[in-house]
């Protein structure tokens, strides 16, 4: 498999800026990067440069004017260096899975289960309509004469608009915006005992996946940041199917019912009447309905709990919700619940980091995700299942149909069955991320479901939105959702099909066709036959009646700067709700799960406690567990590395340039992203007469979206920090998110300036050295490592 390129941890001769600065999507630095300078970042950088300025203007441009140019069309110019490199979408490329193949052939554009046959590349290439009608002129609309009308005939210029005026295609109702990657499952060892699953049948076995992450609340172009559940859905492209993996990263939901689902959507949606607010969970419609709902309590802790704003995808869990069946080749099912665990480990935002990087970056979570994949840092998480028997689910006090529950792992530990890499960034992401269609009916020989009746209404309503979404049934032939496996049914027709059947015949049992395709017997999929003899009826088990006790299991979980969190982001939702009425409600709810959590959130309200609400069950049974360590985010805290941590080194004329360079060094060695981060970008000359390149700036990376900052000595750069508002406001902000910071001699005068407190006692995250920087150094890797210092926090926050 692919492996991460070694970092070069050290500065080349003719370089100003630093390796890890090449890798950035929303800015870069001023000066190319030097050509011998072997990391692949930093070679597409270069190709990238030359190919511009091989171009400083358009040289067609004077012929686009007058009747001779008109009659005789010049070629578009092309540059001479142009190289594959420069060209690509994402130099991940050049990882390889049997789904999505090699890279595009140059010059080709190849439109079976390999994406190669729809690659398409244009280089050298002339421009064509959509019929391969060669264009002469791509600048001017067709006239009578220079300044004549417009020509209805020119057919150039309709399809163009035509195809514009339709390049949009509905939104996902929920989940609408999302980030994508490709990558590949790899097994364990077999799990033949419990199911005949084919990616489970063998030790090493690989399987081509396509993740997508999302948001669930807002729409396509709303913030990552949002406070909201995240979409978790996998792909897997099996030897026997394709199987979707569609979870969430809270392993429980709000509802019990998919009759439910659509009032739970449109509660939290923009409210109808003037559609505010966007991608939000706090305003009054949403909480009147989960508070008369009681059964949403557990899914309110989880959502009010930091795993709601995820620093990363990469640093989130992901969860399958449901109970499902692992089915053997004998026929015998056990129930499943999968598990998916980073290695980075689970880490997250605090709130007003969130709310500040939603407005200096929206799309912070998928950048950080494409930038990751395309620098060789791959994303990668464990596969756990917890199987249980149905005998062991009816002996639990909760019922594991319903999909507010979880199993605590004290009464079900995960097993680690297999691991997921994303390797490959999409080369399009229409056609990949926003085409892709996930269904939770997808499974494959080996996995069935279980009577989850939220599950349930998932299974039907997937497909039916990929319908109205993807213009028509024939969405599966998308090359994004196109199965490996070979397709061979009699559906025919219907808007967009691709396929082309040959023969007469379209139907089964047939003999005209040689009785072909021919139905497959128990080497298909075969559903578990669990034995039903029960009226129809609406209504829930008595199990379902208990709403409160697991809600309780997870706040006593917590640790308790987390607990803190979630009393804070109730009373901040709340705050927001203009109806006291509601606000009271949602606290005598939470007086059933926790007195504590209820009282804080009423003090921060300032609101008198209301009396519990009434419980739909009176007598609850007792929980099996009410503490679980595995619930909190610190339970995982990852590999301990800092690889893809983002750090500023703040510089400004006069800056220590030695230091500075020592330092970016180290950090990058150890696989972290350094940006000199400076009060403009550009080169900035240090106080021993070089130069440093800022490829930020104050301006354009604010603090929140960095993981620690380190401030290098040299007193003419910091007596021009210390004046400078938006240097102190950078200090201030990675203060209050517990972040880790170092400062090196005089920098430590900024940090005063700022309203730190240097002498303040023992702060891991605060690191002030007088002396040489070495030590320092690995005093500030280490506590980035940590990610937050959250004995640092204080409410109200100091600074």
């Amino acid at each position: 498999m692919p492996t991460t390129p070694p970092p070069t941890g050290k500065n080349h001769p003719k370089q100003k800026s630093a390796d890890s600065a090449y890798k950035n999507t929303d800015s870069g630095p001023a000066l190319p990067p030097d050509p011998g300078n072997p990391d692949p970042a930093a070679r597409k950088a270069s190709d990238t440069a030359g190919m511009a300025k091989d171009m400083p203007f358009n040289p067609t441009k004077p012929n686009e004017h007058g009747h001779e140019n008109a009659l005789s069309p010049l070629r578009g110019a092309t540059s001479p260096s142009a190289t594959r490199e420069a060209l690509a979408s994402t130099p991940s490329e050049k990882n390889q899975t049997a789904k999505y193949g090699d890279a595009a052939q140059p010059g080709v554009n190849a439109a079976g289960g390999s994406l190669n046959r729809v690659r398409a590349d244009s280089a050298e290439r002339m421009l064509t309509t959509n019929q391969g009608v060669t264009i002469s002129d791509n600048q001017n609309s067709l006239k009578a004469g220079l300044r004549g009308p417009a020509l209805l005939k020119d057919f150039i210029l309709r399809e163009k608009l035509t195809h514009f005026d339709h390049e949009r295609i509905p939104e996902r109702v929920v989940h609408a915006r999302g980030s994508g990657a490709h990558g590949y499952f790899e097994c364990y060892e077999p799990l033949t005992q419990y199911t005949r699953a084919s990616i489970f049948a063998e030790k090493g076995k690989i399987t081509p996946v396509f993740v997508r992450f999302s948001t669930v609340a807002g729409e396509r172009g709303s913030k990552d940041t949002a406070r909201d559940v995240r979409g978790f859905a996998v792909k897997f492209y099996t030897d026997e199917g394709n199987w979707d993996l569609v979870g969430n990263n809270m392993p429980v939901f709000f509802i019990q019912d998919a009759m439910k689902f659509p009032d739970l959507v449109h509660a939290v949606k923009p409210e109808p009447h003037h559609a505010m607010p966007q991608a939000a969970s706090a305003h009054d419609t949403y909480w009147d309905f989960v508070s008369l709902m009681p059964e949403s309590t557990h899914m309110l802790m989880w959502q009010m709990s930091d795993r709601a704003i995820p620093r990363s995808f990469r640093m989130m869990q992901g969860f399958g919700v449901h109970t499902f069946r692992f089915v053997n080749e004998a026929g015998e099912s056990v129930f499943v619940k999968f598990h998916w665990d980073p290695k980075l480990g689970t880490h997250s935002l605090t709130w007003d980091e969130a709310v500040k990087i939603s407005g200096a970056d929206p799309d912070f979570n998928r950048r950080d995700l494409w930038e990751a994949i395309d620098a060789g840092e791959y994303p990668e998480w464990e596969l756990g299942v917890q199987i249980f028997t149905e005998e062991e689910a009816e002996k639990y006090s909760f019922d594991v149909l319903d999909s507010t529950k979880i199993v605590p792992e004290e009464l079900v530990p995960v097993q680690p069955v297999g691991r997921m890499v994303l390797n490959r960034n999409p080369d399009n992401f229409f056609a990949e991320t926003e085409q892709v269609a996930f269904c939770a009916a997808h499974v494959v020989p080996g996995v069935d479901f279980s009577n989850d009746p939220l599950l349930a209404g998932r299974i039907h309503s997937y497909i039916d939105t990929q319908i109205t979404r993807l213009g028509g049934p024939n969405f599966h032939e998308l090359p994004i959702n196109a199965p490996l496996a070979q397709v061979h049914n009699n559906q025919r027709d219907g808007m967009h099909r691709q396929a082309i059947h040959r023969g007469r015949v379209s139907y089964e049992p047939n003999s005209l066709g040689g009785g072909c395709p021919f139905q497959a017997g128990t080497a298909g999929f075969v559903s578990f036959p669990e034995p039903v003899q029960q009226d129809e009826v609406r209504g829930k088990p008595e199990k379902f009646a208990e709403h409160y006790n697991q809600a309780r299991l997870f706040y006593e979980s917590q640790t308790e700067f987390e607990q803190q969190h979630i009393a804070d982001a109730f009373r901040f939702e709340l705050s927001k709700v203009t109806v006291a009425a509601v606000r009271e409600r949602v606290v005598s709810m939470l007086r059933n799960a926790s007195e504590e959590l209820a009282g804080k959130v009423a003090e921060g309200l300032g609101m008198p406690m209301p009396d519990a609400m009434p419980k739909a069950l009176e007598n609850p049974p007792a929980p099996e567990v009410n503490q679980s360590p595995r619930l909190s985010l610190m339970a995982r805290p990852g590999d301990g590395g800092i690889r893809t941590r983002k750090v500023a080194i703040m510089i400004a004329p006069g800056t220590d340039g030695a230091t500075a360079w020592a330092i970016a060094n180290t950090l990058q060695a150890q696989g972290a992203v350094v940006r000199f981060v400076g009060p403009r970008i550009g080169p900035l000359a240090t106080s021993d007469g070089d130069q440093i390149d800022a490829d930020a700036s104050l301006e354009n990376q604010p603090a929140v979206l960095f993981d620690g900052v380190v401030l290098p000595d040299g007193a003419e750069a910091i007596t021009m920090l210390s004046a400078d508002g938006r240097a102190r406001e950078f200090l201030q902000d990675q203060y209050r998110h517990c972040k880790t910071i170092l400062a090196l001699g005089g920098a430590a005068q900024l940090l005063s300036r700022s309203g730190i407190d240097v002498e303040a006692g023992q702060d891991p995250g605060l690191i002030v050295a007088a002396g040489d920087a070495t030590e320092a150094t690995q005093q500030f890797i280490q506590a980035l490592a940590k990610h937050r210092h959250f004995e640092r926090e204080t409410q109200p926050p100091n600074v």
